[in-house]
């Protein structure tokens, strides 16, 4: 299969229990970098397959991308011939990593004392809504919830004039997804040091709150607070794409030198020396007005005359990009980000590896696995006999390749 072996995670193999987006997401890093993931799937498959676009009902276009480089076995955990079957394949696995709700493992007898006393040095983590250690921990969660319930909601309402709205983008299943990934990786590297396998805990809506609260915790940080919990730059209604005589553009005059060139492009008018630009404090203090005045001065030029004007002064601009332009960027094309293929899904365009090894790259697999697609082989590679293999499929505790 293509993409296995080659990478900085060579040699690993994972245990994917997970479905939908956040573990998968993980896992697909975890595949990108040469890890060898078998993906182990319900009878019923993960659900993410049958969202379309695809060329077959069971592989739509995103469980082609977010999956890519894994292989799949059918497993009927709620046999005990499955479960049998799966705590053998842990015996040889480093990692196992699952995104069920810490009930519902518990009840499949696959908690991390089943998987340590399989495999002792096996890394185990857990991937789902809430941490076990609350009252939540048994709410179900998905991304628009823990969007809701972590800020994020209401960050966004203040830039939609009170009306709240979610992130156009499933933003709370990918930074669970990225911590999860550098949580298990974290956890690899102290094996290597230590020899000790370990439980990992990623739960969404605690990691979403971390996020959030990077730049918001602000002045709730200090006992008594020296402000709300909120950073004004990012929540003031100004905060915007400029509009342009013709169209729009992304602006961000940031830093002092910055703002010098930014007066200086303008031939530093007589409002350039009100006390308000002076500082990042007083530029913070009065960002509305700051923002506001901006914009005043950007709707009398074009994009592409502002775009020039800032690329010459090293302002951080940018025209605003639709997903489809992104597809022809001329920035992504000349360093090959995109990577057409032909699959036996047809031709298909994936999105590249956004980090590069100069001694270890990896490589994107194939295209997500048909349902089973590989059932057999993991059982044999992982020392199941011939008549073994007959009996699970036999009793349906695995399914045969497609």
């Amino acid at each position: 299969m293509s993409g296995r072996g080659k990478g900085p995670l060579a040699g690993v193999k994972i245990l994917d229990l997970t479905s939908v987006l956040m573990g998968p997401y993980a896992t697909q890093i975890f595949a990108d970098l040469g890890a060898d993931v078998i993906k182990v799937e319900s009878p019923d498959g993960d659900t993410t397959r049958f969202i379309p676009p695809g060329p077959d009902a069971s592989r739509g276009g995103m469980f082609l991308n977010v999956n890519r480089g894994k292989r799949s076995i059918v497993i009927d955990l709620k046999q005990r011939e499955g479960r049998d079957a799966l705590l053998r394949l842990a015996r040889d696995a480093d990692v196992f990593i699952h995104s069920m709700r810490s009930r519902a493992i518990g009840r499949l007898g696959l908690d991390y004392e089943a998987l340590r006393a399989a495999n002792e040095r096996i890394i185990y983590a857990n991937l789902y809504g809430y941490a076990r250690g609350g009252p939540y921990r048994d709410y179900p969660a998905y991304d628009d919830i823990v969007q809701a319930a972590s800020g994020i909601v209401d960050l966004q309402a203040r830039l939609s004039g009170g009306k709240p709205t979610y992130a156009a983008t499933v933003i709370a299943d990918k930074v669970a997804g990225l911590t999860g990934a550098y949580s298990v990786i974290a956890a690899l590297f102290a094996r290597e040091r230590t020899g000790l396998g370990q439980e990992i805990e990623v739960p969404m809506f605690e990691t979403l709150v971390s996020f959030t609260m990077v730049e918001h915790l602000c002045g709730s940080l200090f006992d008594p607070p020296q402000g709300p919990p909120e950073y004004p730059r990012a929540t003031s209604e100004a905060r915007r794409p400029y509009q342009t005589a013709d169209g729009y553009i992304g602006v961000m005059i940031y830093n002092d030198r910055h703002w010098r060139s930014f007066f200086d492009v303008l031939g530093n008018p007589e409002w350039s020396r009100d006390p308000m630009f002076a500082s990042m404090r007083t530029r913070t203090v009065n960002i509305g007005a700051v923002l506001a005045k901006v914009a005043e001065v950007i709707v009398t030029r074009t994009t592409d005359e502002w775009v020039a004007l800032f690329r010459k002064a090293q302002i951080p601009a940018t025209p605003i990009a639709s997903l489809t332009e992104l597809l022809h960027d001329p920035h992504l094309v000349e360093t090959g980000f995109w990577e057409e293929r032909e699959t036996d899904s047809g031709t298909l365009r994936f999105p590249g590896i956004p980090t590069t090894f100069s001694q270890t790259p990896g490589e994107i697999g194939d295209p997500g696995p048909a349902l089973a697609g590989q059932s057999e082989e993991v059982l044999r590679e992982a020392g199941f006999s011939e008549a073994e293999i007959a009996a699970l499929l036999d009793r349906g505790a695995v399914r045969k390749s497609a």
